[in-house]
């Protein structure tokens, strides 16, 4: 698998903006990065991808969820259609102490 099909997109939320500056109760802060990611992919080839995407970051950890689709109605002269969405899966990446990525800096 490409590095592009593995990695989607960066997601930025309030929630995953305040995991950026994550802190132990020692102090220390842990980055933490949200992603969409394939569903197929697993952690090594999301770590292998991060790492090669960005350069200057070591990952420590990586966290992995399937997020099911949401049923989607729309309303027409016809009647009342139901889709669902596709399920898609989110990675949660811990860096090195430290180390940040730019471009999903909020």
């Amino acid at each position: 698998m490409e590095i592009t099909e593995i990695i989607r997109r960066g997601i930025i939320t309030e929630k995953s903006v305040s995991m950026q500056s994550t802190s132990r109760p020692d102090g220390t802060i842990v980055p933490r990065y949200v992603f969409q990611v394939a569903l197929e992919a697993n952690k090594y080839q999301i770590k292998q991808a991060i790492e090669a995407l960005f350069p200057d970051v070591t990952v420590l950890n990586v966290n992995t969820m399937r997020m099911p689709g949401k049923a989607r109605t729309t309303r027409t002269r016809k009647g009342i259609y139901t889709k669902e969405a596709r399920p898609w899966k989110k990675a949660i990446v811990t860096l090195a102490d430290g180390q940040s990525i730019a471009e999903l800096q909020a």
